[in-house]
């Protein structure tokens, strides 16, 4: 079990902000599916997709909709009663993602490996401090023969709490897990990098050509 707050917890009621914001763009119908084209694009049609750190469940809920067979995990309370409410068919594991076994994959119909690991919207800024490896470990571990993950975060000047954390350090963590850069870009639209923004798409070293 993970045994640290992550940087998101830390945010208290401070993080609210997040679930209202979101959820009154869908109620809107606004587009809040951009990381979702690109996830689709990333991999095979019905391809097996976790989404770790789903938050209130958009980018799961739009790769579901498109045909492909989601898991979202969400560790925050909050976020996993909204996406159940807003979201009623997508599956969602209530736990960090660090937490998340074979036994608990089997209960919920899910398959052991994934065609594709999402882990957008800062997820990677707000783990616990100490853990970037580990989950980096466990998201390749979670990938299938040939699986892609696709992150996304503020490197610099993050929402509050979230961590600054440079390309060249997240690089190296990322090798050290087991993972080598496929891509970087500085949007969901494949704009090039920039310093504001980093879009990676990581794929397992030993999958490399």
């Amino acid at each position: 079990m993970t045994a640290r707050p992550t940087r998101w917890a830390a945010g208290g009621s401070d993080n609210d902000y997040y679930a209202e914001t979101f959820a009154a763009l869908v109620a809107e119908g606004e587009d809040v599916e951009g990381e979702a084209r690109l996830a689709d694009a990333l991999c095979p049609r019905g391809a097996r997709v976790l989404d770790a750190g789903a938050g209130m469940g958009r980018v799961a809920a739009a790769l579901q909709q498109r045909g492909h067979h989601v898991l979202a995990v969400e560790p925050d309370a909050g976020l996993v009663a909204r996406a159940q409410a807003t979201y009623p068919d997508l599956p969602v594991l209530p736990v960090d993602v660090l937490d998340v076994d074979a036994r608990m994959l089997a209960a919920a119909g899910a398959p052991e490996a994934f065609d594709l690991v999402v882990a957008v919207g800062n997820v990677m800024v707000f783990v616990a401090e100490g853990t970037e490896v580990a989950v980096l470990r466990r998201l390749h571990d979670l990938l299938a023969p040939g699986g892609r993950v696709l992150l996304g975060f503020h490197p610099v000047d993050g929402p509050t709490t979230s961590r600054d954390y440079a390309p060249a350090d997240f690089v190296a963590d990322a090798t050290a897990a087991g993972l080598h850069v496929d891509a970087r870009y500085g949007s969901y639209e494949l704009h090039p990098p920039t310093d504001s923004y980093v879009v990676w798409v990581l794929a397992r070293g030993t999958d490399r050509a």
